[in-house]
């Protein structure tokens, strides 16, 4: 006996042995244990029109219930205090039909972040069926935002094991559901296959529509040097897909990361790190740290970083920081590594995304990918953000000249904040340099702010505005909520940071690289070995430079 889902949704079977017939159990009646009813969800956007959306159903026996038709999932972890069990959601194109136990229900729907979170109660009655209609309400979003803003998740699995076989049109129904303008499957080696090689395309999946594009690109998977997302490849999938596997045919750490980023570059991709850090490095005593993050950008081989993914948020933030310090323009990213046939796994897709500030016209990949790289973008799991100071927006750079900063208030500079979110907030804070500069006020039911005040500028460096609560919040299925825009980039006429601590960080953690590749015995060559030793001994001496600068 077995399960498929040769037909889009699970099913039994049973196969002969020995022959190999195969036979489908399909159940044609059912007997229920309890009393049941019927119920009808509708979702409707704003101009009364079916929506899709995401929906959680919480039957009065405190299970979760979908359509027969639906696929189920559930949040891979929860915590205890907020909820008894792992949430349960489906997606549905609008409307759907369910069969309940007798009793109240709870009926919740989201539509990414862009929506207000709905909730309602519906009394299930034996033997009759019930209807409930939910019109998604709008955050009410400054409408600049509205206009510019393309969500897009840049780290999908479509299949990666599982219990379901996911295709193209259905993974843009997931993204049309979750309010995702841009789907970016990454496809990667799971053990010994390479899932979904097939679908590999210089250009957007047939699936794709006006509204939602479906791309298909590379995870590198080396675990060693760390993961890499390599975005919009114009030829071909890069081979092998992977280094440094012990005890395989790839046990070698050649090609190491940078390699594969100027292949992927010669090949006119987007790469970005992925989910780096669940705690901060300690170099000092790690004696296992390889990731080539500070390597890579050192050689000006990166174009992104995860900073929201799945990995932690504050820890991956404070060797982001440490790299901004070092002078490094590097913008923020959002991938939710969701594995988007599992049912229980990391998910849903654009759990973890990236909004680009776009010029007005169709969506297209190019302009999004070029304004992703020019840090045009905030990245998060739920709060909406805006920041402008002086002027300026994420990707930009302030300058300022010695002669304008005279006076009392001789390096105070305006800025506006704003916030927005389905659950709410504990902290918002401009971060400058890496230290909290301000803390905003949040209004009192903690989803929305609305700041405008000025900052004093010091130094040439960065500031940025980020978001968090202190907690899971439901329906983020994440360890918490986490917003932050990339940099503003700020230089001050005659200033020099002061970067010696930084630099010395990454130093060491560097000649801990150093120490390890040369004792490491699985190089196929001596050229391998050489080529390797030589880009870390270079991404050294950048920051050699910058400590005695």
């Amino acid at each position: 006996a077995f399960i498929s889902n040769r037909d889009g949704n699970t099913s039994l079977w049973v196969m002969e042995i020995p022959g190999g017939k195969q036979i489908q159990i399909a159940a044609n009646k059912r007997h229920y244990l309890r009393p049941v009813g019927e119920l009808t969800i509708r979702i409707l956007d704003e101009s009364g029109r079916p929506s899709p959306a995401r929906i959680f159903v919480t039957a009065e026996d405190h299970r979760a219930y979908a359509p027969d038709d639906a696929w189920m999932r559930a949040d891979d972890n929860f915590t205890r205090a907020e909820r008894p069990f792992e949430a349960h959601y489906f997606h549905t194109s609008g409307i759907a039909h369910l069969t309940l136990p007798a009793g109240t229900a709870t009926v919740e729907a989201m539509k990414g972040f862009e929506y207000k979170f709905e909730q309602r109660n519906i009394k299930i009655s034996a033997g009759q069926s019930a209807k409930v209609t939910i019109r998604l309400q709008p955050l009410n979003v400054p409408h600049e935002a509205q206009e510019h803003l393309a969500s897009g998740d840049v780290h999908i699995h479509m299949n990666y094991g599982g219990a379901y076989r996911n295709h193209a049109a259905h993974l843009v129904k997931q993204a049309v559901a979750e309010n995702l303008a841009i789907a970016e499957d990454l496809i990667v080696n799971k053990e010994q296959r390479i899932p979904d090689i097939k679908y590999f395309a210089t250009q957007p999946d047939a699936a794709s529509t006006p509204t939602t594009l479906l791309l298909h690109g590379q995870e590198y998977h080396t675990s060693y040097w760390g993961h890499l997302g390599l975005l919009n490849l114009n030829d071909h999938i890069i081979l092998p897909g992977y280094a440094g596997y012990p005890t395989t045919a790839a046990a070698s750490l050649y090609p190491a990361n940078a390699n594969i980023e100027d292949l992927a570059h010669q090949q006119g991709a987007t790469v970005g790190y992925v989910h780096p850090y669940e705690s901060v490095p300690d170099p000092a005593n790690d004696t296992a740290l390889n990731h080539a993050l500070p390597v890579d950008l050192a050689l000006g081989k990166v174009d992104y970083i995860e900073i929201l993914g799945f990995s932690d948020p504050k820890s991956t933030a404070e060797v982001w920081y440490r790299l901004l310090n070092c002078g490094f323009h590097l913008p923020t990213a959002g991938g939710t590594d969701a594995m988007a046939n599992f049912a229980s796994l990391r998910g849903p897709v654009g759990l973890n995304r990236v909004y680009v500030n776009m010029p007005p016209g169709a969506l297209k990949i190019a302009p999004w990918l070029k304004n992703l790289k020019e840090g045009r973008t905030f990245a998060t799991n739920g709060p909406l953000l805006g920041l402008k100071i002086s002027g300026k927006e994420p990707g930009d750079t302030i300058r300022l000249s010695a002669h304008e900063d005279k006076g009392e208030n001789q390096r105070n500079v305006k800025f506006t904040a704003w916030m927005r979110s389905i659950v709410p907030v504990d902290h918002l804070e401009l971060i400058c340099n890496g230290k909290l500069a301000r803390t905003l006020k949040i209004d009192a039911n903690g989803k929305s702010a609305d700041v405008q005040d000025s900052i004093p500028v010091l130094q040439s460096g960065w500031c940025l505005l980020r978001a968090f609560s202190d907690k899971a919040e439901h329906p983020i299925l994440d360890a918490y909520p986490y917003a932050t825009t990339s940099p503003i980039y700020v230089e001050l006429a005659g200033s020099v940071p002061t970067r010696d601590e930084e630099a010395t960080y990454f130093e060491s953690w560097i000649d801990g690289m150093l120490d390890r590749a040369k004792a490491n015995q699985d190089w196929n060559s001596e050229m391998e070995k050489s080529d390797v030793l030589e880009q870390l001994g270079r991404a050294r001496k950048v920051y050699e430079h910058l400590r005695q600068r």
